[in-house]
């Protein structure tokens, strides 16, 4: 099957962070797994104006041009547009930071069938709200293992 996917910019970073820590090491290995997908283009990496802008904030210009390299995979961009900005408004009401609304939303109007990300508390709130969403959210690695090991759906 062929997903369509936005990962947030936590995921694209984390690939060049510390491998030394368990977990980062299992999330960069299920991100580089799903960014292989995509670049086989067996599944669709959705960029955005959004990851764009985020990105171009990142004080280290080794991570910047890293992550951005990684982005350009993408064969989707969306183009962040009036109708986009108010639905992350209202995304912005669940308490989610204004950043990870505006994703959220992006990858909605994507129709990306996941939304990833590896940053815990927006995780939390996201799985709290899923029946407000019109993607789903999830972690790298319980979607790709999801995804990888049966043949289902890939909602947890």
């Amino acid at each position: 099957m062929s997903y369509r996917i936005y990962l947030d910019v936590c995921c694209l970073n984390r690939p060049f962070d510390d491998w030394s820590q368990p977990r980062i090491r299992l999330e960069a290995e299920a991100i580089l797994a799903i960014i292989d997908q995509c670049q086989a283009s067996n599944w669709t990496l959705i960029s955005s104006t959004a990851l764009e802008t985020e990105i171009s904030r990142t004080p280290d210009p080794t991570k910047k041009q890293r992550t951005s390299d990684s982005l350009s995979l993408a064969s989707h961009r969306v183009i962040v547009t009036e109708d986009i900005l108010n639905r992350a408004k209202t995304l912005q009401n669940l308490s989610l930071k204004s950043f990870d609304a505006l994703h959220i939303a992006c990858a909605e109007a994507a129709n990306a069938d996941v939304f990833l990300t590896t940053d815990d508390r927006l995780l939390r709130k996201a799985k709290a709200n899923q029946s407000i969403l019109n993607v789903l959210a999830a972690s790298p690695i319980t979607w790709f293992m999801t995804v990888t090991n049966s043949p289902g759906d890939p909602e947890q």
